[in-house]
């Protein structure tokens, strides 16, 4: 399980050449994420989202609060936290000059995986999402897509128990969007933990247990699609952000 208590995150920004300003990204926020569960982080650009995921993965640390993976924190164990999850971002960048071969060979190693092993996990991987084709190509040569297709291949690697998910569909045409989406029914049926970030509304409807909904760095509802919709009576996710916050002039 992981557990999201009471988390915050403050920034300091300038707004002229003498005049520091802090803001809070996120506030106040908590989260519990279950083994074989599909949890929905939804909001528009500059709600937190990100920010949020980052800490989990741990990338960044909390301002204040705490965060707990199998009720261990990063600062205990953070090594042994990080080979649990993997982490995939809308603009995660990839070396251009690798193939996907090389890439995915370097992410086993870091991860503790014997190459024997690897390399029989990469052709596994290889086949699942058509990555044979230009398995060998470099990095640079491979469209949008093909590539998120590989950052995907990386996340798998290590056979993660936890997955975090920022904006993975962003930009992506609908066949890759498909593998992404598909990707995480099949691993939520191997009862792994998914958080999954997107401003795509009726994505989250479709794939997500349960969803947050975040606005301005607070947390507006959580519960399923299903109940938030009722219980704003609204017809989709969409219209329930927008009941929520009162209205689209307040966005």
């Amino acid at each position: 399980m992981i557990e999201v208590k009471n988390v915050s995150k403050k920034f300091t920004k300038m707004i002229n050449k003498k005049e520091k300003i802090e803001f809070l990204a996120d506030e106040d926020i908590s989260l519990e994420l279950n083994e074989g569960e599909v949890l929905g982080l939804l909001g528009p650009n500059g709600a937190g989202k990100t920010t949020l995921l980052r800490m989990l993965a741990g990338v960044m640390s909390p301002t204040s609060g705490e965060i707990e993976i199998d009720g261990e924190s990063y600062k205990k164990k953070e090594l042994q936290i990080k080979k649990k999850i993997a982490f995939l971002s809308g603009n995660t960048k990839l070396y251009k000059d690798l193939s996907a071969n090389e890439l995915l060979t370097m992410f086993a190693d870091y991860y503790g995986v014997k190459r024997e092993d690897s390399q029989k996990r990469i052709e596994s991987i290889a086949k699942e999402f058509d990555l044979t084709n230009f398995l060998h190509q470099r990095l640079s040569s491979l469209s949008t897509g093909q590539l998120q297709r590989v950052n995907i291949a990386r996340c798998l690697i290590h056979n993660p128990k936890y997955y975090i998910f920022d904006e993975a569909t962003s930009g992506l045409d609908i066949i890759s969007s498909k593998v992404i989406l598909d990707f995480i029914k099949e691993e939520k049926n191997k009862n792994k933990g998914i958080i999954y970030s997107t401003h795509y509304m009726e994505e989250a409807e479709n794939i997500c247990d349960r969803v947050i909904l975040i606005h301005k760095g607070k947390v507006l509802k959580t519960g399923t699609p299903k109940d938030i919709i009722k219980e704003t009576k609204t017809t989709n996710l969409r219209d329930a952000f927008f009941a929520l916050i009162g209205g689209e002039e307040n966005e």
